[in-house]
């Protein structure tokens, strides 16, 4: 690891990252234009968004930078994969990792792993039926598309909000950090599909202000603390393929699990293999 790592590392131990992260926040939500239009026009430069495929084109469009970053984009610009036993990608992004989850280990990148058990909130139960199932990680670049979508129709059994840290997420945070995803604060959303249950992990990270669902909005609990929801009531919420299921105000990560012998991964995905929403990346058992 070079100093220019070693020192990136050491800062994210010493930042303030939930203090840093708020402020950030409050930036990203303000809705002055002689601030927010300038902020978001430097953003789509230094990133090169691509704002053709978005429903809004300007800066002046968008409410604030929040509004820009989780834009919607112009209907058919994320046609989804046809056939019913295909999965797809709930983001636009890159493989991380993805593969077997082994002695309920998940790989994280070389040299790292992480329980499989502490990245969906800690109860055994709750993790039992992914052992031995497969996982794929998906990262979101700063100029991709980050609304978060269902890659199977599924009906919500149990949500769970962990708290934790905020460390960067990034190939060298992913290399050094250990237990990176089951340490930063995320949400766990369970599903159940025809595939199994299925896990949705949406892992937050530095300057991460939020993570939204459209079943309740703003996960932004006042106590950090761990707070489980059941969704196994007489009104279940049950999200087709492709709908939309939540969003990040800034970041991050997408972490999928399923069951054992349930789905198998195209041959051709591998790590920093490019995503876009909709398209297949794997197929049922």
């Amino acid at each position: 690891m070079s100093f220019k790592e070693q020192a990136f590392i050491g800062a994210q131990y010493l930042l303030p990252q939930h203090l840093l992260s708020r402020a950030v926040g409050w930036l990203a939500s303000c809705e002055t234009s002689w601030i927010k239009n300038p902020l978001i026009r430097t953003f789509i430069d230094q990133y090169d968004v691509n704002m053709k495929e978005a429903q809004r084109k300007t800066a002046e469009e968008f409410r604030c930078f929040n509004d820009f970053f989780t834009r919607e984009l112009e209907d058919g610009a994320r046609p989804l994969a046809s056939g019913d036993d295909v999965i797809v990608s709930p983001a636009d992004g890159a493989v991380s990792q993805l593969g077997p989850i082994e002695n309920g280990r998940i790989f994280q990148a070389k040299g790292q792993d992480y329980s499989l058990i502490e990245l969906l909130g800690g109860d055994t139960q709750r993790a039992e039926p992914f052992m031995g199932g497969e996982f794929a990680t998906i990262y979101l670049s700063p100029k991709d598309y980050h609304r978060v979508h269902m890659p199977v129709t599924g009906t919500l059994r149990e949500v769970i909000y962990v708290p934790g840290d905020l460390f960067s997420v990034n190939k060298t945070t992913a290399e050094n950090v250990p237990r990176l995803f089951a340490r930063n604060e995320r949400l766990v959303a369970i599903f159940d599909t025809e595939q199994g249950p299925m896990a949705m992990v949406l892992v937050g990270a530095m300057i991460v202000a939020a993570i939204e669902t459209v079943w309740a909005g703003l996960i932004t609990p006042p106590k950090r603390e761990l707070k489980v929801t059941d969704f196994s009531n007489p009104q279940p919420i049950t999200l087709q393929k492709g709908e939309e299921m939540g969003r990040f105000l800034l970041g991050s990560t997408v972490v999928l699990c399923f069951g054992k012998d349930k789905i198998d991964w195209l041959d051709q995905l591998k790590a920093d293999s490019p995503l876009r929403m909709g398209e297949a990346i794997a197929k049922a058992d």
